[in-house]
């Protein structure tokens, strides 16, 4: 299965690293697929992530909220990501 990768615009030190996103729900359909590979820089930090999605999906922003979990746990926005992280894009929860 051939996954496209996409690259961030601005590096600040000139290397890149690919990680793999796992989307659910809306953002699936968003993204395309379950499954998305990313070329990014090293060190970026999930604030520069949802920055990034929203940029290369612009529908993402129409989402009220997405929370990114890393590793099974929501992140804080100041969380450096690693290549080796399970990164989750998960969409608001509505129930009823």
């Amino acid at each position: 299965m051939f996954l496209p990768l996409y690259r961030v615009n601005l590096c600040l030190n000139g290397m890149f690293m690919t990680i793999n996103i796992l989307a659910f729900g809306i953002a699936k359909e968003i993204l395309g697929k379950s499954e998305n590979k990313f070329e990014v820089q090293e060190g970026i930090k999930v604030k520069m992530l949802r920055s990034f999605l929203i940029e290369r999906f612009p529908k993402m922003k129409s989402l009220a909220s997405f929370l990114i979990a890393i590793d099974g746990e929501y992140a804080t926005e100041d969380l450096v990501i690693n290549p080796e992280q399970e990164i989750a894009v998960i969409p608001p929860v509505s129930g009823g």
